[in-house]
């Protein structure tokens, strides 16, 4: 029997009796255990599906049961959080000066400086430039403690995309090598268990702190100045001495072996509480990169936690040279991940802000210390730590003093603090955003428009006007509002709740289609407040709709690939892998779409099991090609793919070759080279999926024809997919190039309406612009763009516009911005240097 579930849900007035932190309301007199099947039954699927159908009539009824205690979505449990991390109010003038501050400085502060790049750039969400900015930071860094960390937190940050710690160095002893020297074993070394065989102790239990007679080996080591051959307990007992009559050489030599035999977590446990007794930095700093490899785990163990989270711990690795705020910068990410809430986390960042010395460090800290108190609601901390950030300058922590206020039930004293920043500053989308949740009614609804079209990248208004539309019972355009933004910005929580909104109108397809996306995107997301596995949610929904065998799936595969319906191929690859968890060539197919998704992450987990998976050694060049371009090592891509061709021709590494070629050259004959191997790929032998791979690099056929004497056939092509995709956004993009002024203006207009990420048409409206002799108003239409992605191509563009019209500061504040971005962008760098040198001759002429 089907029910209406909005009739249902609506009787049992749920709504007004639930309450979360979630999108979604919850029932609590339900446990999930009685609605949803456990884990062990998700593993025996297989079981599950060969039930009697009176079996499968009892799950029918239990499912409608199921899901309708959860109630309507509440808008009132959908309020978008107070992001962590550095957010200026002018982003371009911010990595404009942090540029600068590179010229003006010397080396030794580089490594923080490329960490204050880090930290602005986290508002981007690019884990491109954020891997590129800690790694500038490694490669310039010259303390062992500056490398272990930054070696450590590369690490962490690839730890889902590769499995070689390459940046690792071999110990704290050899941090002056390379990155890419090899990491230490998890298992004594050879010779440092020959040096024991004889000992009593073993590395891993408590060091021996006996001051006992040194032996007659001891005098053969002061005497030749090494200290290789003698045993642990020989070398326990020499570094006390040292420390003792001050023999720095002979400490040193200590120092440096018992470093280099730290091999295991075991040994970092039994010989760091020795190192700190000895003041042994570099014995402290072998031990301090094991704890930090392990991470997050290690941050579990009280002993670790007793060292790096407390007052007294700081102190000690203070006076070994480890107490630092990059080490707890790293410390303190890691640990808002794992639970934002934790008293870990509030001592971590109370060790952050105690080792905070410039001004963006100590917002960072401030800022970071409000975000946690008002997750563990302590409202009253998180308002003086706010307020103590907006004094160090940073105006984004006012919001989440008016957010403190909200909360402690200062509702007007809220709203009148953002209207005060509105006032005060040029008006961007978080701030009408933030001040929405202090008013109501039509007051409201015109904030969230004003944030949309400032900043129409925030989910938040997308959410609240679906979420009250539903409420009137106009689910059909609920759905359609969250559909604006799941265009060109797919989230798991979105995904959630168009996923709920299918529920509301019977759609389980639909439904399960989403829960399916949202799954690949987050393996661990956990639906209703926290209360149910997605993969739960899943086994209920496959009751309600028709199992399809694999060949059918592939199918389906291959129409909803070729019409660019990227959450519905993620579905269908996800069922498929269900059944085929080992197929690589689908993992790699998963990779495609979360990449034009641009969902990184989980593209590089795909990657990573696509190579892992593979049997054949041209497709496994092919990914680890991937992984390294989409880490930023585009000459390492493009040398992968290459040997992947040299083995066999196949489209999938001519693909990667046309796409490393065109993302590192921009000229004319470089662009003809690039449709020349698009060609080549095309000759390959593949699967029916080619075509719309293709179509993820934004070439499509219409690329392949020579658009000067083809271009009408290159308009039907286009026309034709515009008919047929999903997303479209990218066929209205590529068709305006084969069409007159006019034509192209609707067709760029409508792209920017149904993707307004796509920089392409502002970049073109203002050339437009500028053509027609308009110079502010082409400024106008980049910066609108600007200010919510601050993107290369924009900047770069609006430099040159900034040049051409005499406006030399602005174009210096540009080329920095862009330089930040892409340092060694050719075009860039030359404008730059032109600026400079008009700079230079305004000032002698001055």
């Amino acid at each position: 029997m089907q029910h209406n579930f909005l009739t249902t849900m609506r009787s049992l007035k749920l709504i007004d009796s639930c309450k979360g932190s979630q999108v979604y309301a919850l029932n609590h007199t339900h446990s999930s255990s009685s609605e949803f099947p456990s884990n062990k039954s998700l593993r025996s699927s297989k079981s599950i599906a060969a039930t009697s159908s009176s079996s499968a009539s009892a799950s029918a009824a239990a499912l409608s049961a199921a899901l309708l205690p959860y109630g309507l979505p509440d808008a009132d449990l959908i309020e978008p959080p107070i992001d962590p991390f550095l957010r200026p109010l002018d982003v371009v003038n911010s990595l404009s000066s942090s540029y600068r501050a590179f010229l003006s400085s010397d080396g030794d502060h580089f490594p923080f400086l490329h960490l204050y790049q880090f930290s602005l750039l986290r508002l981007l969400n690019d884990p491109k430039l954020l891997r590129r900015s800690l790694r500038s930071a490694r490669i310039r860094a010259s303390s062992v403690h500056d490398k272990l960390v930054l070696s450590a937190w590369l690490l962490l940050e690839r730890r889902d995309e590769s499995s070689s710690p390459s940046d690792c160095p071999a110990s704290p002893s050899s941090a002056p090598a390379p990155p890419s020297a090899p990491a230490p074993t998890h298992s004594a070394p050879a010779h440092a268990a020959e040096t024991t065989t004889q000992s009593s102790s073993h590395s891993t239990e408590t060091p021996n702190r006996s001051s006992g007679t040194l032996s007659s080996s001891s005098g053969l080591g002061s005497r030749t100045g090494s200290v290789d051959s003698f045993s642990i307990d020989t070398l326990l007992e020499l570094l006390p001495f040292a420390n003792r009559f001050c023999c720095e050489g002979l400490k040193c030599a200590c120092d440096e072996r018992l470093a280099s035999m730290i091999a295991t977590i075991d040994d970092a446990f039994a010989f760091v509480e020795y190192g700190l007794d000895e003041t042994a930095h570099l014995l402290v700093a072998a031990c301090l990169q094991l704890f930090l490899r392990e991470l997050p785990q290690s941050l579990h163990n009280p002993d670790v936690t007793r060292l790096l989270c407390s007052p007294e711990g700081k102190a000690r690795l203070d006076s070994v040279e480890h107490a630092s705020f990059m080490l707890y910068y790293l410390l303190s990410q890691v640990s808002m991940e794992e639970d934002m809430r934790s008293n870990t986390t509030v001592m971590l960042l109370e060790r952050l802000s105690e080792c905070a010395s410039s001004g963006w460090q100590r917002q960072l800290a401030m800022h970071q210390l409000g975000c946690v108190m008002l997750e563990r609601g302590e409202f009253k901390d998180a308002q003086n730590w706010f307020e103590e950030a907006a004094r160090d300058g940073h105006a984004y922590s006012l919001a989440g003093v008016a957010r403190a206020k909200f909360k402690r039930g200062h509702k007007y004293s809220a709203y009148k603090q953002m209207n005060g920043l509105l006032s005060e500053h040029e008006p961007v989308g978080w701030m009408y955003q933030e001040r929405s949740l202090y008013c109501i009614g039509k007051e409201k609804m015109l904030d969230l428009d004003a944030t949309t079209e400032l900043d129409p990248t925030l989910t938040y208004p997308y959410k609240y006007r679906a979420v009250t539309l539903a409420e009137e019972g106009m689910v059909g355009a609920a759905i359609a509002e969250i559909n604006k933004i799941l265009r060109f910005r797919v989230s798991p929580d979105c995904l959630e709740l168009r996923a709920w909104f299918a529920l509301v109108v019977e759609d389980y397809e639909g439904a399960l289609r989403d829960v399916r996306a949202l799954m690949t995107l987050d393996p661990d997301y956990m639906m209703f407040h926290g209360r149910v596995h997605g993969e739960q949610m899943i086994e209920v929904l496959r009751q309600r709709v028709q199992q399809l065998k694999m060949v059918d799936c592939w199918m389906q595969l291959y129409d909803r690939w070729s019409s660019v319906d990227d959450i519905g191929s993620l579905a269908v690859v996800h069922q498929m892998l269900a059944e085929e968890p080992g197929q690589s060539l689908l993992r790699f197919r998963q990779s495609l779409l979360l990449l034009r998704l641009n969902c990184q992450k989980a593209a590089m987990r795909s990657l990573r099991l696509a190579r892992n998976h593979s049997k054949y050694d041209h497709e496994r060049l092919v990914y680890e090609g991937w992984i390294l371009y989409d880490t930023g090592n585009r000459e390492e891509a493009l040398a992968k793919a290459e040997e992947s061709i040299s083995i066999q021709r196949s489209f999938e590494a001519f693909f990667l070759k046309a796409y490393a070629l065109a993302d590192t050259c921009l000229d004319q004959a470089a662009s003809l080279h690039v449709i020349e191997v698009l060609r080549e790929a095309l000759t390959c032998p593949s699967d029916g999926l080619r075509k719309g791979q293709a179509h993820t690099s934004s070439s499509g056929s219409g690329t392949c024809l020579p658009s000067r004497h083809q271009r009408k056939a290159a308009y039907g092509e286009m026309t034709k997919l515009i008919e047929k995709a999903r997303n479209n956004a990218s066929a209205y993009e590529k068709r305006s190039e084969y069409c007159d002024r006019d034509m192209a203006r609707c067709d760029l207009s409508m792209a920017t309406q149904l993707d307004p990420l796509r920089t392409y048409p502002y970049r073109y409206r203002a050339a437009v612009l500028m053509d027609d002799h308009k110079e502010a108003e082409a400024i106008a239409e980049l910066s609108k763009a600007i200010s919510f992605k601050p993107d290369l191509q924009l900047l770069h563009l609006r430099a040159a516009f900034h040049d051409s019209m005499g406006d030399t500061t602005s174009t210096l504040r540009d080329c920095e911005a862009a330089l930040c971005l892409d340092p060694n962008h050719t075009d860039t760098l030359d404008l730059y240097s032109k600026a400079c040198e008009k700079c230079n001759q305004q000032k002698k002429i001055s």
